[in-house]
This record gives C-alpha cells, sequence and structure tokens, in this order.
C-alpha cells in the first residue's frame, strides 16, 4: 500500500495575502516629498540671490 504522507500544497484562494498599500505609500512619499521640494526650491532662491548679488 503506498500512502503519500507529505502534505497536499494550499489553496492559494483560501490564504489571505498581503494588503493592498498602494495608497498609504502614496501618501507617505507625499507626507515626506512636498515639504523636501519645498525646502529644495527655497534652497535654490536663497543660493541664486546670494551668488548673483
Amino acid at each position: 500500500m503506498s500512502h503519500d504522507s507529505s502534505p497536499s500544497p494550499p489553496d492559494d484562494t483560501a490564504l489571505p495575502g498581503p494588503p493592498d498599500r498602494r495608497a498609504l505609500t502614496a501618501f507617505a512619499w507625499l507626507w515626506v516629498g512636498a515639504p523636501l521640494c519645498y525646502g529644495v526650491y527655497e534652497l535654490v532662491q536663497k543660493a541664486t540671490q546670494l551668488f548673483s548679488g
């Protein structure tokens, strides 16, 4: 009698996948990126004023 004792592979539809975090990721990039871009913009303006006279 040949009995296979290895478990069968799990059904992919029964397992919940990782949560979709695209919206959270986009919000985090905006939360950090917007002030960063504003700071770089201000830096360029001040440096231009400093070096142009």
